[in-house]
């Protein structure tokens, strides 16, 4: 009876999560078979308005974008929607971050870019946006029409290099998805 007791109140137990203004994200997810933890959240404001919060995971927490980048493993970066914001927007603002990252290499990745973004869509407040890399699988991204794959690590480092890269989109969201405060 006792062993009853102590699986009910595990099994009764919530999931630890952790939260960054008002989002609350899990401590891991389990993705094609391997397990992330949460590496870090930051808030992307665009002037003065809060935008989404970034929640990055990976499969060894790491401090240093260019190690994470440099690994070759699952990763991951929810975006939880704090306002609307329209396929244009979200299209100009992926296209303009990787342009940043891979400078006069630019050209390389924008083919595989235009395919990649066409399945973008509208976003509304509250909806999550997903972005994630998985070896031999590529790049894929989630909350759009239909899902979206680009083939290659090199694809999926200048994807997010936006959002940790030494040119990234907003230096605060990269402090937070690095697992800084």
């Amino acid at each position: 009876m006792k062993r009853f007791f102590l699986f009910a109140a595990l099994i009764a137990l919530p999931a630890f999560a952790a939260e960054f203004e008002g989002v609350t994200s899990a401590d891991s997810i389990t993705v094609d078979g391997k397990t992330l933890t949460l590496n870090g959240m930051g808030l992307r404001r665009k002037f003065i308005v809060n935008v989404y919060v970034g929640s990055l995971y990976l499969e060894h927490t790491s401090k240093n974008a260019a190690d994470i980048l440099k690994a070759d493993e699952v990763r991951r970066m929810e975006m939880k929607m704090l306002r609307d914001v329209d396929k244009k927007a979200m299209v100009e603002a992926i296209m303009t971050g990787v342009e940043k990252a891979t400078g006069d290499k630019f050209a390389t990745y924008k083919p595989r870019l235009d395919k990649f973004i066409e399945k973008f869509s509208d976003l509304k407040k509250g909806e999550v946006f997903v972005l994630q890399y998985t070896p031999g699988k590529g790049s894929r991204v989630e909350g759009a029409k239909d899902a979206a794959v680009a083939e290659g690590k090199d694809f999926a480092d200048a994807l997010f290099s936006v959002w940790i890269g030494s040119n990234p989109v907003d230096d605060g969201l990269k402090k937070g998805l690095l697992g800084g405060k």
